[in-house]
């Protein structure tokens, strides 16, 4: 499939917000999953928020519980990662992708070249 394409990054303060999109190819609500991860240097990729589309539910990791919230625009074809209270351990490349296959694993075959999120302080 096509990448899809991330947008939305920059450089804030801590204690700011961010709000990335994601432009998919096709209607998200078409998705199995949608998928949001980061990957910071020295550490391991990690998955910051999920959406199953059959019934809405969502799901984030201890680490951005409460601050991140993943959405998505089916009139847009995009989805979007809403940052709020940024740490400095948020900087990372963020990336999106999609799960088309509805055989009950989310695990996307092509990510978004990533946008850039650097917290300050």
């Amino acid at each position: 499939q096509v990448q899809p394409l991330e947008s939305g990054g920059g450089s804030v303060q801590v204690g700011g917000s961010l709000r990335l999109s994601c432009q998919l190819s096709r209607n998200p609500a078409d998705a199995y999953c949608l998928v949001w991860s980061r990957q910071a240097p020295g550490k391991e990729r990690e998955e910051v928020a999920s959406l199953y589309t059959l019934h809405g539910n969502k799901y984030y990791p201890a680490s951005v519980k409460g601050r991140f919230t993943i959405s998505q625009d089916s009139a847009q074809n995009s989805i979007y990662l809403q940052m709020d209270s940024l740490k400095v351990e948020d900087t990372a490349m963020y990336y999106c992708a999609a799960e088309w296959r509805r055989d009950g694993n989310c695990v996307p075959n092509f990510w978004g070249q990533g946008t850039q999120v650097t917290v300050s302080s």
